[in-house]
């Protein structure tokens, strides 16, 4: 049944997105006055045209409604309708220049991938691919919807990955810079759970719109300091791609922050949030949530593993490899030898050697490994787990604390700078495809 709660905010969505054509403000607004039978009529219509695509009512709903539920059970505080609106279909259109960027450029996922990302999905949750269709359907989501949605995802990921990704680079001397800027902070420097705002200054904007733009971020600092809650904030301001999820960035060491971000933060208490800040591509706010690891040693947890892959190919089915793998668990569950078994049948190039992987740091491996293998206990083996590289059984052998070396910050420093550059380059890539695109916000009369 359509959501009347949603109706209001198709009605009015045309009078306040940017660059909507008068015509188009003028329907809308005879439209809001019009009874609630003639609204019902508007979630099939088309709201944006853009480029040789559409969106339509129907498919801003569905959105409205999936990020409402999310945001309901973070406790996050809803926008005001009609922002809430705005924000959430200009993040439409974003995905939708995008997804027929993938189509030009011919990138594609085949149904292998999908299904593997669901079901690391499922596993991530704790539950079999039953329970998550199960889980879902109390939600009142189609799993088909669901799928869908997560292939949309996975495109969007795939065109990053193709037109930025790929392209960033770092060089030695940059290297070089960051380490000589790590040696002056505090050994052992934390990590921080950040959350962000982001008003962005698009290319060859004017003085009258960069004035326009600042006002805004002094508008939202203005609210969050009168204790408006700071995801309410983000989702009613902010153009960053976590802006309907809280603006939250996740734990990032200071090398993979920017160095205005990490400035400010090194000045916060928890809670606390910064001034205006503003760098080539926009103005931030940024909001320490928590922080840990300040003033503790250099060291890690390392831990030596191995482990057996079967892998997922054209000739491998995801069936034919989970029923293997779990034949090899059985096998040395009965007596076997993993060393030997690795050997005989793991996929992977560490056959040769057992399995064994040697000593790794926190993070070496992809984070669904990471997972399986630090929930074990020195010595266990885990379940079937499965990640980008097909099945998997891994066991520990030890664990130590171990410096971390010149070479490894090193290796941490490359990391984060291609981080940030990468998020930098990409917010620069969304605004170009923007700005280049054919976008017409408008009803189509019947």
């Amino acid at each position: 049944m359509t959501s009347f709660r949603h109706l209001a905010f198709l009605s009015a969505i045309l009078c306040i997105v940017p660059g909507a054509p008068l015509h188009a403000q003028d329907t809308a607004s005879k439209r809001t006055k019009q009874s609630a039978d003639t609204l019902l009529q508007l979630v099939d219509r088309i709201l944006v045209v853009v480029n040789d695509g559409v969106i339509t009512g129907r498919e801003l709903e569905t959105r409205l409604d999936a990020i409402s539920q999310q945001l309901q059970k973070q406790g996050t505080p809803l926008p005001p309708k009609d922002i809430f609106a705005r924000q959430t279909l200009e993040r439409l259109i974003l995905e939708t220049l995008q997804l027929q960027h993938a189509k030009v450029a011919g990138l594609k996922l085949d149904d292998q991938e999908i299904d593997r990302a669901l079901q690391r999905i499922a596993s991530d949750n704790k539950l079999t691919m039953t329970e998550l269709r199960d889980n879902l359907a109390k939600d009142g989501i189609s799993f088909t919807k669901f799928r869908d949605e997560v292939k949309r995802e996975m495109m969007v990921s795939r065109v990053r990955e193709a037109e930025v990704e790929s392209r960033v680079t770092v060089s030695e001397s940059e290297v070089d810079l960051e380490m000589a800027q790590q040696a002056t902070r505090p050994q052992g420097e934390a990590e921080y759970l950040t959350a962000h705002i982001l008003i962005r200054i698009p290319e060859g904007v004017t003085n009258e719109e960069l004035t326009a733009r600042q006002t805004r971020a002094e508008e939202a600092l203005a609210a969050l300091k009168k204790g408006t809650d700071f995801g309410q904030v983000s989702a009613t301001y902010s153009d960053a791609q976590e802006a309907l999820t809280g603006g939250n960035l996740g734990w990032r060491s200071a090398a993979k922050l920017p160095a205005m971000f990490v400035e400010a933060v090194q000045n916060l208490s928890k809670g606390e949030t910064s001034a205006v800040l503003k760098s080539s591509n926009g103005f931030h706010i940024v909001k320490l949530l928590d922080q840990r690891g300040q003033g503790a040693a250099q060291t890690v947890t390392q831990t030596h593993a191995r482990h057996i892959l079967v892998k997922v190919n054209d000739s491998q089915t995801e069936a034919v490899a989970k029923s293997r793998i779990q034949q090899l668990k059985d096998r040395i569950d009965n007596g076997a030898d993993f060393a030997e078994t690795a050997k005989a049948f793991s996929e992977d190039l560490s056959a040769s050697k057992g399995g064994d992987l040697g000593w790794m740091y926190p993070g070496d491996t992809v984070p669904e490994f990471d997972r399986s293998m630090n929930s074990l206990q020195v010595k266990q083996i885990s379940e079937p787990f499965l990640t980008n590289f097909g099945w998997h059984i891994v066991q520990v052998l030890e664990r130590r604390d171990a410096e971390i070396s010149a070479d490894r910050n090193r290796v941490t420093a490359r990391i984060g700078l291609r981080q940030r550059k990468a998020d930098e380059a990409y917010q620069q890539w969304l605004l170009q495809l923007r700005d280049t695109a054919y976008v017409e916000y408008r009803l189509e009369e019947r």
